[in-house]
């Protein structure tokens, strides 16, 4: 069904395209007749080259899960209340990126800082290649600015990690013994009714072996939130074991990042001026506010050309084992 779906899905791509090109032919031909139609055609061939790049940076998109959904965490680095604000920051832009996407997004697990921002954050990216796409932002974000929470107004930096894993489905199997989790039970401490911040519903469980942790708080019993739980654990054990396989066979390369930089891909620089960089590709944004509301196409596009030219090197490298 899912090669069913795929097929169709084609189809009606180049039903699309084929019609999108006609009604650009039928534009030209009024505007030789001398009708005023160029705001309309600057409309449909915009609209066209942007349908376009999305289709060419999906063909770039080979990899065994780049198809399924993704889970996303991000994290706070060292620096309190400043970098959790960050993480906050991130959150917002891969959710306004997902809904820009016309992908459904699912919140699993919210803490909250004690003064602004948040302590992690975990929610679900569903849509064909999300996690496909959303590979290029593994790894550790740098942002500089003004600190809004300095009253001497000086220049912070702060550090965020985002982790993503593919969710995967029961026709993927993922052994996980039951001696080897802890599961514990606590109340909410995230958004939600009455109900789910009074009762000990949230679930955390530990897988001992690995140290991998997966928890859930957005649902309103237990037993949910404990499946839900389950299911993001198989996905993180799933990507660590694909992660050990690809550390065990790559071949040492340089880096290309920068030394001073360490092991983040990307700054996000406020101050002194504004620009977005990718030390990975070299990929440069002056719009900081139209990359920071979800505009992450150049940065992805680029990192996935990077990708299959097999030259990437960043924590994020070829996480798809394509």
């Amino acid at each position: 069904m899912r090669e069913k779906k795929r097929l169709e899905d084609v189809l009606a791509i180049e039903s699309e395209l084929v019609r999108r090109s006609e009604d650009i032919s039928a534009y030209f031909e009024l505007a030789r007749e001398g009708e005023n139609v160029e705001s309309d055609l600057r409309r449909e061939i915009d609209g066209l080259r942007q349908r376009v790049e999305r289709l060419e940076t999906e063909t770039l998109l080979s990899g065994e899960n780049d198809s399924r959904n993704a889970i996303m965490t991000i994290h706070p680095g060292a620096g309190g209340t400043e970098s959790q604000d960050w993480a906050e920051m991130l959150m917002r832009m891969y959710l306004r990126w997902a809904e820009r996407q016309g992908f459904l997004t699912i919140l699993y697990d919210y803490q909250p800082g004690e003064e602004a921002g948040i302590k992690s954050a975990t929610f679900g990216v569903n849509g064909e290649y999300a996690y496909g796409l959303l590979t290029s932002e593994i790894g550790v974000h740098r942002l500089v600015r003004i600190s809004p929470f300095d009253q001497a107004k000086r220049r912070h930096t702060s550090f965020a990690s985002v982790f993503v894993s593919p969710e995967i489905d029961d026709s993927i199997e993922v052994v996980i013994k039951p001696e080897d989790l802890r599961v514990d039970t606590y109340r909410s401490s995230g958004k939600g009714g009455q109900h789910v911040n009074t009762t000990d519903s949230a679930v955390r469980i530990t897988h001992i072996p690995s140290g991998i942790v997966a928890s859930c708080q957005n649902e309103r019993s237990q037993h949910k939130n404990r499946e839900r739980a389950m299911s993001m654990l198989r996905s993180k054990l799933y990507e660590f074991e694909m992660e050990k396989k690809r550390e065990a066979t790559k071949k040492i390369e340089d880096s290309k990042l920068d030394i001073d930089f360490g092991s983040q891909i990307r700054s996000y620089v406020l101050q002194p001026y504004r620009l977005i960089k990718d030390h990975r590709t070299r990929t440069e944004v002056g719009d900081v506010d139209r990359v920071l509301d979800g505009d992450l196409e150049p940065f992805i596009g680029a990192y996935l050309r990077l990708r299959r030219r097999g030259s990437g090197t960043s924590p994020g490298k070829d996480r798809s084992g394509s």
